[in-house]
C-alpha cells in the first residue's frame, strides 16, 4: 500500500481511539482551522462579464469531485476516487478520473471524518501533480460538509487547506430546515470560496440532485470496488 499523505498528525495504527487521540486531532483541526480562508481567493472567473474581455482572461474550466465507497463486506476497505470534468465542453465531459483503494486504519469518529478519509483524497490529488496531468481543478467539491460541521470544520475545509486548493462542500445528511424538505443537500464553504460563488458554480453542475463532479466520483468509485471485489479488471 502507498503511503498517505502528510494529515497534519500521525494516523493510529489501532482501531479505536483513545483520549489522547481525540485531544491530537482536536489540537490538529484547530491548528488548521486557523488557515481557513471563506471568502472567494482564486483568479479565475466564473465567465467572461463581456466579448470584449481579453482572451487570456482565465475562466473557470476544470472542476473536480472526490468520493470515497466503502467495502460492504469489510467498511475498513475503501476506494477513493477523483474526477475532472471539463466546464467548457458541451456536456460537462470528464477529462480525468483516478482511484486509489486502501485499507484504512483510522476508524470514523463523527467529528473528526477527516482524519480517516482526507489522506486518501490528498493522494489522488498528489498522483495528479506528480504526472503533470494538465486537467488539475481550479476548484473542488467534496462529498463531505465544509464549514456546515459541528466543530466549523469539515471534510472540505481540512482538505482544501491541506491541498491549498479551492474547496465546496456538498452535505448529503445534514439537519432538514422542515419536514417536506426531501432529500436536499447541503452546500457549504471548504476553502478559498464564498457561499455565494460555490452555490452558483453547483447550479452550473448540477444535472441532477447532486452536482456532476460529486455524482461522477461517486458511481466511479462503487464500480470500481465492485469490480476489484468481484476479481474483474478495470
Amino acid at each position: 500500500m502507498e503511503k498517505a499523505p502528510e494529515t497534519g498528525i500521525e494516523e493510529s495504527s489501532s482501531p479505536n481511539t483513545s483520549q489522547d487521540d481525540h485531544k491530537q486531532w482536536i489540537e490538529a483541526q484547530d491548528d488548521l482551522k486557523r488557515r481557513l480562508v471563506t471568502e472567494d481567493d482564486f483568479s479565475w472567473k466564473l465567465s467572461k462579464e463581456n466579448e470584449e474581455e481579453e482572451e487570456e482572461e482565465v475562466l473557470l474550466r476544470y472542476v473536480g469531485g472526490v468520493d470515497i465507497s466503502f467495502s460492504k463486506e469489510d467498511t475498513s476497505v475503501a476506494c477513493g476516487t477523483l474526477v475532472v470534468l471539463d466546464m467548457q465542453s458541451q456536456d460537462l465531459q470528464t477529462v480525468y478520473h483516478d482511484h486509489y483503494l486502501v485499507t484504512l486504519t483510522v476508524p470514523y469518529v463523527p467529528g473528526f471524518l477527516a482524519f480517516r478519509e482526507a489522506p486518501v483524497l490528498l493522494e489522488l490529488l498528489e498522483r495528479m501533480k506528480k504526472n503533470a496531468i494538465p486537467f488539475y481543478p481550479q476548484v473542488l467539491m467534496v462529498d463531505g460538509n465544509g464549514i456546515l460541521h459541528p466543530r466549523g470544520f469539515g471534510l472540505a475545509c481540512h482538505l482544501g487547506v491541506l491541498a491549498d486548493l479551492p474547496t465546496i462542500g456538498i452535505g448529503k445528511n445534514a439537519m432538514r430546515s422542515t419536514k417536506g424538505s426531501l432529500k436536499p443537500i447541503f452546500i457549504s464553504v471548504g476553502h478559498r470560496v464564498s457561499l455565494d460563488t460555490a452555490i452558483t458554480i453547483v447550479k452550473m453542475t448540477c444535472k441532477y440532485r447532486v452536482p456532476e463532479p460529486t455524482r461522477q466520483a461517486d458511481i466511479r468509485s462503487r464500480e470500481y470496488l465492485r469490480k476489484h471485489q468481484t476479481g474483474m479488471s478495470e
